[in-house]
């Protein structure tokens, strides 16, 4: 991993990042950091996907990438 700014951690390759953190305000919000916002193309009014698994955390993320992946699977299926 990297944290922001470049810094790697955990001997971890560069596509994965810490970039901060973010806190939760009165009405559920939070701010994506702007590196993140920056490296992923994030504007305001995108749809952002979130899922989440009780015992792991949450998962943010673009709605088209799990479409893209639930193409590919549905593809190979033929």
């Amino acid at each position: 991993m990297i944290l922001a700014g470049g810094k790697h951690i955990l001997g971890k390759g560069n596509s994965r990042r810490v970039f901060g953190t973010a806190k939760v305000g009165d009405r559920g919000q939070i701010v994506i950091p702007k590196e993140a916002r920056e490296l992923f193309n994030i504007e305001p009014g995108d749809t952002l996907l979130i899922l989440g698994e009780e015992n792991k955390g949450l998962i943010i993320s673009r709605p088209e990438l799990l479409k893209n992946l639930a193409d590919q699977i549905f593809e190979t299926g033929d």
